[in-house]
């Protein structure tokens, strides 16, 4: 199986699932150019590994990048099979499907896979230890795509931003910046400190990665840079221009029924390492207010 290396994606074929998501529909718009068959959940079953290799058959792909993932983190431990069977088999189902077609196979990861007991951001060689349901299955399901003859994981984190016709579930930065804009108080942890990852940052560094022919394995795809939730709001609140009612909030104040890593930072240099330099997480931040027409100091 050869690289890609091209400069467009004119000719390419992508077949991309998961594709009504956050992250899906992203990726569908970073391959405007391409030939895309975006499947969302109605369409094709991914744990039904017929329907994969049907559907692969059917798009004869170069490249298949799977978006979709079962993210209910406290869900997945009252529903473990139907987390193992989004995030673990199914990548498995697309990982043997791009090898029958040939194609290049990308997946997503999570940060969630590491236990959060450091003070360095995490790289792609630091030993996972998974301390959840939904962790341990996402871990799962990257040993299964890396056996893929070329594989792609990229793990991301804190996810935020979206497509301009994208109308989702909100995420914790949606729900931090909405406070923010109505005045509400908004309770944030000071003690869980993260990389917030800008979506399509995350695609073009996909793209880039698919297009370019870099080595496959293991990335961290996240925004450059690491901060507690707590400061991620008050750079909010200094771009809004607004005064925020902030909350401080320790992990060990609210009850979960699963466990989230402290530390959650990853370290994004293996991907620059690849020729992708991923933005700090504060121009991120700058770039999607701006976008979102929200006037910024």
């Amino acid at each position: 199986m050869r690289p890609l290396q091209q400069s467009n994606a004119t000719a390419l074929r992508v077949l991309v699932t998961g594709a009504a998501g956050r992250l899906g529909a992203a990726i569908v718009e970073a391959f405007h150019d391409a030939q895309v068959t975006a499947h969302a959940r109605s369409s094709l079953d991914i744990t039904d590994a017929a329907a994969v290799s049907d559907a692969v058959r059917a798009a004869r792909p170069d490249v298949i990048v799977n978006c979709a993932a079962f993210n209910d983190v406290d869900g997945a431990e009252s529903a473990p099979l139907a987390a193992l069977a989004v995030n673990a088999f199914a990548p498995r189902n697309l990982a043997r499907a791009a090898r029958e077609a040939g194609a290049t196979f990308v997946h997503y990861g999570t940060d969630f896979v590491f236990d959060g007991k450091t003070t360095q951001p995490w790289d792609e060689t630091a030993q996972p230890s998974p301390q959840s349901t939904y962790s341990a299955s996402k871990l799962l399901g990257e040993w299964f795509a890396l056996d893929a003859p070329r594989a792609y994981v990229l793990r991301v984190e804190s996810l935020f931003g979206a497509v301009s016709n994208w109308s989702g579930r909100a995420g914790t930065m949606d729900s931090i910046v909405a406070g923010l804009e109505s005045g509400r108080e908004v309770r944030v942890f000071t003690d869980r400190v993260v990389s917030p990852s800008y979506v399509p940052d995350i695609a073009a560094a996909t793209r880039h990665l698919v297009l370019t022919g870099a080595p496959p394995g293991l990335y961290h795809c996240v925004n450059a840079g690491q901060a507690t939730w707590y400061e991620v709001a008050q750079a909010a609140a200094e771009l809004l221009r607004v005064a925020p009612r902030l909350i401080p909030v320790s992990v060990n104040d609210v009850q979960l029924k699963a466990r989230r890593p402290q530390f959650c930072a990853l370290n994004p240099q293996k991907l620059a390492a690849a020729g992708f330099a991923m933005p700090s997480w504060q121009d991120a931040m700058r770039r999607w207010l701006e976008g979102r027409a929200i006037p910024t100091a």
